[in-house]
């Protein structure tokens, strides 16, 4: 592995990347994704720059021996824990944040003393482009080389043998990876999204609950793995939701969310294609508008959606947000419990005992009250999910919880 203060340079070097380099990366991110400069600041660039600083103040603690509590048998032992580097990593990166995604685990691989190869998306062709042209020239490229391409390129590295793999994305892909890393028995980490509820409750400031729910849900064209994907509430709300969601839209993207330059775009036609069709036998209250040519499709809100309608059967990943109704809380904990566990889960209540019945009687990855997104920013919690949709390394599955007060 490398020396301390080997990681401790190539991380300085990695800082420095992001100072230097900004107009760049924003550029090919904006040709991707249609993301302003600003957006890539505040989504991409800001949180690594974070994890940089977070590492180079940790290191030496997290690098040094650590004593541990004896027993009787071994009492005048000398007995520590002696972290070492994994060895070879691979970082397959993603195309909805392809920084902050893609770097942010490498960023922990070179703290640790590991080496890696990083590939990123392909299909954020621009950003993938500048991450092959401006890594090599900032970082060590014989221990973090940059491979990009497509599925050939990527089985052929998988048919490589790695000390770990990180994975982003959907879980298709991820059953490719797990197997090709069962080979080798290599240990995998992969972060898959899924459906995350969000329940608004009708005692609750309707108004706040919405404009933090349309923050949520329209931020990047809706292509978040954590972002609210769907409304559970009383029926007798329904109405007052969508107006306060259409608001929102209003004051974040103007009437005309086209033209608005902080408002995204899908990554391609296919992705475009697979939402409408998503939204082919539901109802729309507001939005709509799309258009193919420019992968745009306008935040949107469907109302009176049925379990059983085709938005309901697979992660949206767009800026789609379909209301159902459930008549009480116990109908929505049901609904929640009756499907795959959530990446994220959203309560906006002022009621206590309601987010406490929500954190005991639900499981998900992370849970979030009153807020969305923000336990993301938090680097002290662990991120992940439970069960089918994120499989991590770990034994132990660790409930994330985030309560914010309606200010």
């Amino acid at each position: 592995g490398c020396p301390v203060n080997y990681r401790i340079h190539q991380l300085k070097n990695l800082q420095r990347l992001f100072t230097e380099r900004h107009k760049e990366i924003a550029d090919a991110i904006n040709k991707d994704l249609n993301k302003s400069e600003m957006m890539t600041q505040l989504y991409e660039t800001l949180g690594l720059e974070g994890e940089i600083s977070l590492a180079l103040k940790k290191l030496k603690e997290w690098a040094a021996p650590r004593p541990v509590e004896k027993n009787l048998l071994i009492i005048s032992d000398t007995v520590y824990i002696h972290p070492e580097p994994l060895g070879w990593c691979c970082h397959q990166g993603a195309w909805n944040y392809p920084w902050a995604v893609t770097i942010q685990p490498l960023i922990g691989a070179i703290a640790a003393g590991n080496a890696a190869v990083i590939k990123p998306s392909e299909l954020c062709v621009h950003t993938a482009k500048v991450m092959e042209d401006l890594l090599p020239l900032y970082i060590d490229k014989e221990l973090y080389p940059v491979v990009n391409g497509g599925v050939p390129e990527t089985q052929e590295l998988l048919r490589q043998r790695f000390d770990h793999i990180f994975y982003t994305g959907n879980s298709v892909v991820g059953k490719v990876i797990m197997e090709a890393a069962a080979k080798h028995l290599t240990p995998v980490t992969l972060e898959l999204g899924g459906k995350s509820p969000c329940y608004i409750d009708k005692n609750c400031d309707i108004s706040v609950a919405c404009r933090r729910v349309a923050w949520g849900k329209y931020t990047n064209c809706g292509q978040t793995c954590i972002a609210p994907d769907y409304i559970l509430c009383d029926p007798s709300i329904q109405d007052r939701v969508i107006t306060e969601v259409k608001k929102a839209v209003k004051e974040f993207y103007t009437d005309n969310p086209k033209t608005c330059p902080d408002y995204g775009r899908i990554i391609n036609q296919r992705h475009f294609k697979r939402i409408m069709t998503l939204m082919e036998d539901s109802t729309v209250a507001s939005g709509g508008d799309n258009d193919e040519s420019d992968c745009y499709i306008a935040p949107t809100v469907l109302r009176d959606v049925i379990p059983e309608s085709k938005v309901m059967q697979e992660e949206i990943f767009g800026p789609v947000l379909p209301i159902l109704s459930v008549s009480s809380l116990d109908e929505a904990i049901k609904f929640i419990n009756r499907r795959e566990k959530p990446l994220a889960l959203y309560v906006f209540t002022s009621d206590d005992k309601i987010i406490k019945r929500m954190r005991d009687e639900t499981s998900s990855g992370g849970m979030v009250a009153n807020d969305c997104l923000v336990h993301f920013s938090v680097s002290t919690l662990p991120f992940g999910g439970v069960g089918k949709h994120t499989h991590t390394h770990t034994h132990t599955h660790t409930h994330t919880l985030v309560i914010s007060l309606f200010i």
